[in-house]
């Protein structure tokens, strides 16, 4: 699984990187006289409803998904781990501030909560980053906290405190290396669900605006042509499909690698 995951990924990191600068066609070049044109040889994927070649765009689209997933799950996992470890860490008040912080950012389903600030704040792909990394943190802070509640009472973290090592000290150079392999399983699912989540947001308008490619939006387009031009909404459906499953495979895959029980 493993194996399978990394591959995906890896392909379809390529494709980002260098298929759009090798496809002959401009992903926001129209040719209305082909309009809703069927797979050719030509165009593998087909036209859209403007004349304009799918698979250059689904390679662009690519772009703009990667570019999402990376930029949330940094910014997530990074402002997650700090408050999930402080939290944890040192407890008392800190601990039953950021709680409740989680709690409330948790009543709320993630996608809905997310549509609501885009709503709030325009659609436009820097409120779209906003607002999935406002509900993506929530999930690497619960997970280091968890990880951080039971690494700071093994011997070797009682060892650096009895010997004076500050808790700065202690919390990064021992504490926190331990919930890593964690959130690193964590990142590649939090990943699929950030490219999801903005395939959500573009379908309904609210994230990356046209002309530019994103998957939602080309999903978005085809629906007015499901029966008479069913490519238009197949091929950016199917990258979708297939990039998050890479991802989910990837996460499973180090999540049974870095999983002692499941080693043993």
């Amino acid at each position: 699984m493993l194996k399978t995951g990394v591959a995906i990924v890896l392909l379809a990191a390529l494709a980002a990187l260098f298929g759009p600068a090798l496809m002959p066609f401009d992903p926001v070049a129209q040719d209305l006289p082909l309009r809703l044109a069927a797979p050719t040889l030509v165009h593998p994927f087909g036209l859209d409803e403007l004349g304009r070649d799918i698979l250059a765009r689904v390679l662009a689209g690519a772009r703009i998904s990667f570019f999402v997933g990376l930029t949330v799950v940094s910014i997530s996992a990074s402002v997650g781990t700090l408050l999930g470890a402080v939290a944890g860490y040192f407890g008392g008040v800190l601990d039953d501030i950021i709680g409740r912080v989680i709690d409330i950012l948790l009543a709320f389903p993630g996608l809905l909560l997310a549509i609501a600030l885009v709503a709030v704040l325009g659609p436009s792909l820097t409120n779209v980053l906003f607002a999935l990394t406002i509900i993506g943190w929530v999930g690497y802070a619960r997970l280091v906290r968890g990880q951080v509640l039971r690494v700071r009472e093994l011997e070797y973290v009682q060892a650096a405190r009895a010997v004076g090592a500050g808790a700065p000290h202690i919390l990064w150079r021992h504490v926190v290396p331990a919930a890593m392999p964690a959130v690193v399983v964590q990142a590649t699912l939090g990943m699929g669900g950030a490219i999801i989540g903005e395939a959500a947001l573009s379908f309904l308008g609210l994230g990356v605006q046209p002309p530019s490619p994103s998957w939602g939006t080309m999903l978005n387009g085809g629906r007015a042509h499901l029966l008479d031009a069913p490519h238009l909404t197949i091929f950016p459906g199917l990258a979708i499909a297939v990039l998050v499953l890479g991802l989910n495979f990837l996460g499973d895959g180090l999540r049974d690698a870095t999983d002692p029980k499941r080693s043993a």
